[in-house]
């Protein structure tokens, strides 16, 4: 079974609190987005590769650790995941960014691909599957499914807020990929939606609602 990782530190909750507010605008609700995820990027590069690299300080030579950041890929699933990219990328600047297209069947909660694109090499580069939201966990197994045949280094999943069927759902098809969400919710409701969630993250990113 694949592991979650929940992230605790009080800054991710409290804007995460902030984040699920009904009232909160769409302008104030994207800049905490990228902020949680600026946050997340954090300990997602946790055990990020390292080399050394050979600098001068201002009295010497020396050998300094060095992140391999270019052979990082951030994969946002559209439209949702593009809310996490920018966040991430002030942490990683140096990641490539590749683009998983998806919707969800509104009858069937099935997801459907429309778009991929990856960044050449992709077996010498670690992924991160991006998505606000575990919901179901159709869309995340669908993307790793799909990103899985490109054959990178490795693969984890990162998501806001995860429900326990999504979880189960993605365990099921994806035991060696680890999840790492903000956290854990109640359940989903009969329409697919995680409780008590935050609503449909990509309206509120997008101000689509």
């Amino acid at each position: 079974m694949s592991t979650v990782h929940q992230l605790s530190h009080p800054l991710i909750q409290h804007k995460l609190t902030l984040l699920r507010e009904k009232t909160r605008s769409t302008s104030g609700f994207r800049t905490l987005v990228r902020e949680i995820a600026l946050l997340m990027a954090y300990e997602l590069t946790r055990d990020m590769p390292t080399h050394e690299v050979e600098i001068e300080t201002p009295l010497e030579t020396m050998r300094g650790i060095a992140i391999d950041g270019k052979k990082t890929v951030l994969v946002p699933i559209l439209r949702a995941g593009l809310g996490l990219v920018d966040g991430m990328l002030e942490v990683v600047p140096g990641a490539r960014v590749g683009h998983i297209g998806l919707y969800r069947d509104p009858k069937t909660l099935a997801a459907v691909e429309y778009y991929f694109k990856m960044p050449e090499h992709m077996s010498e580069r670690d992924a991160i599957v991006l998505d606000p939201m575990l919901a179901t966990g159709h869309s995340a197994a669908a993307a790793v499914a799909r990103l899985k045949a490109a054959q990178p280094r490795s693969i984890r999943f990162a998501c806001l807020l995860a429900a326990p069927e999504g979880i189960a759902h993605f365990h099921a098809l994806h035991p060696d990929v680890p999840v790492t969400t903000c956290a854990i919710d109640r359940c989903l409701n009969d329409h697919g939606y995680i409780l008590p969630g935050l609503g449909d993250a990509g309206d509120r990113i997008f101000g689509t609602q």
